[in-house]
């Protein structure tokens, strides 16, 4: 069983009125997902232990292995991705009531999550992740990963919304400008529809 680039749930044009452009879509889910989505199975066909595993079963297997950090980084990013393209809507931008209740119970208001979320997600140095995650303590809170990393590795807590920060998730759209990217996504793009369901199913 060979991994496969999953369809965006939208139409390629459908954030360009929101910020994220036809030809960012095109490039990073047409090309940049494609070749991680390509890249693994060629790793799997190549390691028998990899065979029949599940995506997640094999970020479990792979991480902490120098030897096998080529599996992990296009593992964890198609993963990553799989997760990112459901963070976006034509939509975003609106958060609902069992959410916003939450983040204001966590972090003190929706304007200090903001904040957190952008700090996090603008001093990922280099390429990265930004994450709402659930934490194992039960309370939402901020993290942010290295590369292809995500919280199913570093077991910090269950993600609920990811950012994308590699220079090619934006450089398009706004050029070397992450923060105005961030805050562009927070207020705009972000699927807080789709986070509140990752957290009712935690």
């Amino acid at each position: 069983m060979s991994f496969t680039l999953p369809a965006l749930p939208y139409a390629h044009d459908a954030l360009a009125a929101r910020g994220m452009s036809q030809e960012t879509l095109e490039l990073h889910h047409d090309k940049h997902h494609q070749a991680y989505v390509t890249a693994l199975n060629g790793f799997v066909e190549k390691n028998g232990d990899l065979a029949g595993k599940s995506l997640e079963e094999i970020i479990a297997l792979v991480k902490d292995k120098p030897d096998l950090a080529p599996v992990f980084n296009n593992a964890g990013q198609h993963w990553n991705h799989i997760h990112f393209w459901q963070a976006l809507s034509p939509n975003g931008g609106g958060i609902p009531g069992g959410l916003e209740a939450k983040l204001a119970s966590d972090f003190g208001s929706v304007d200090v999550f903001k904040d957190v979320f952008k700090t996090a997600a603008t001093t990922q140095f280099g390429s990265g992740w930004a994450w709402l995650v659930l934490g194992t303590d039960g309370k939402l809170k901020v993290t942010k990963t290295p590369n292809g990393s995500n919280p199913l590795a570093t077991g910090e807590g269950k993600p609920l919304l990811g950012l994308d920060v590699w220079e090619h998730s934006y450089y398009v759209d706004f050029r070397n400008r992450r923060p105005d990217y961030v805050t562009n996504f927070l207020d705009k793009l972000a699927n807080y529809e789709f986070a509140e369901a990752n957290l009712n199913a935690a």
